[in-house]
């Protein structure tokens, strides 16, 4: 699957999440360039095409030029979406994580397919890119603890509601509690209702993963590599002294990496 020269094919890797949408572009092994979307099941393929055509052409490519294309998702519906957009505009079938592809990821719970796919990719790029043990904390509409063996293996983790999820509840199921701004406050003790909100969103969302974090390597072997990655990763890894590397784009790496793996 490789162009003249030895040159890999141009990929189009997407990672589907329940809040948003990370899509990338692999020239070699160098993401060259990388957007967020927010995930819409009722984006239509035709739509999504627009879309992507436009991101594409910021940086000079058209749709034809993509070769190969790999599909992290957990939402099924935009999976499809996808899956149709690139068969019909791009003229290429993509590579779905799922059943039957190689992950490069052994997974060892009780139950492996309630692991999702951005996990493994994340799993995966973690280990491959800085080495095991690791933990993977990824911050997104969920913020989740993703444990990896010294041998590259998905040995557990944990689930949490991720800052954003939180702050939704709260506007949600209280009468007087606004939607809050995902800034850091100048200090712990909110002096009104908005910074007191930030505080525990931001700064209680930090203690917490501090917290499993310190909890977790009571638990492991070794001295794991800790990496923080997904949307809000930046922002919790200035208050998360445990943490090692912050690689935003944790998931598409490992999702390049994954389709490497099926195309040989």
């Amino acid at each position: 699957m490789a162009l003249d020269g030895g040159a890999k094919p141009l990929l189009l890797a997407v990672d589907v999440g329940n809040t948003n949408t990370v899509v990338g572009v692999f020239r070699d092994d160098e993401l060259v360039a990388d957007w967020r979307l927010a995930t819409d099941a009722h984006t239509m393929p035709d739509e999504y095409a627009v879309l992507i055509a436009g991101l594409l052409s910021f940086q000079g490519l058209a749709m034809g030029d993509i070769k190969a294309a790999i599909i992290g998702s957990g939402v099924p519906k935009v999976t499809a979406n996808f899956q149709e957009m690139l068969e019909k505009y791009a003229k290429l079938k993509p590579l779905v994580v799922g059943h039957g592809i190689e992950t490069g990821v052994r997974v060892v719970i009780e139950n492996p397919t309630q692991v999702g796919a951005d996990r493994i990719a994340n799993s995966l790029a973690a280990y491959r890119l800085y080495g095991g043990p690791a933990i993977v904390v990824d911050l997104g509409t969920a913020t989740t603890f993703d444990v990896v063996s010294s041998r590259g293996e998905f040995i557990g983790g944990v689930i949490a509601p991720g800052m954003l999820t939180s702050v939704e509840a709260l506007a949600r199921f209280t009468a007087k509690l606004p939607r809050v701004e995902m800034v850091r406050p100048p200090r712990v003790m909110g002096t009104d209702t908005l910074s007191a909100m930030q505080s525990g969103t931001i700064l209680g969302h930090a203690a917490m993963v501090e917290g499993m974090l310190r909890r977790l390597l009571e638990e492991m072997e070794g001295a794991p590599h800790i990496i923080a990655t997904g949307g809000f990763c930046e922002v919790i890894a200035n208050e998360v002294s445990l943490v090692h590397t912050v690689d935003k784009n944790l998931t598409l790496k490992g999702l390049q990496i994954m389709y490497d793996l099926n195309a040989k």
